[in-house]
């Protein structure tokens, strides 16, 4: 697999797969599934600086399972792998 590494305070995350039934027992076909909201953080991004020089350390780290906004981040296709970079600000929860 190729490597792509984050620049700034994004994160490369890959959504985890949608449930295929629903909580009343219906297979739901592919088209009718939501995004899924969690995703497994594959690596983190370059970091960045506050006004006063400080480095900002990341909240996550690799291999965490979070929570992220539907519709949030840049969608990216890694060797056939759909991958997303997002802003570790559109990051709304780690999944203990």
């Amino acid at each position: 697999m190729a490597t792509i590494k984050p620049l700034g305070q994004r994160v490369l995350v890959k959504r985890l797969d949608a449930e295929a039934v629903s909580a009343g027992g219906i297979v739901l076909p592919d088209t009718a599934k939501e995004k899924p909201q969690e995703a497994e953080v594959l690596s983190l991004g370059t970091g960045g600086k506050d006004e006063d020089g400080k480095t900002i350390e990341f909240t996550v780290k690799v291999g965490d399972k979070v929570l992220i906004s539907k519709y949030g981040g840049t969608e990216v296709k890694v060797d056939g792998q759909e991958v997303l970079i997002v802003s570790e600000s559109d990051i709304l929860g780690i999944v203990a």
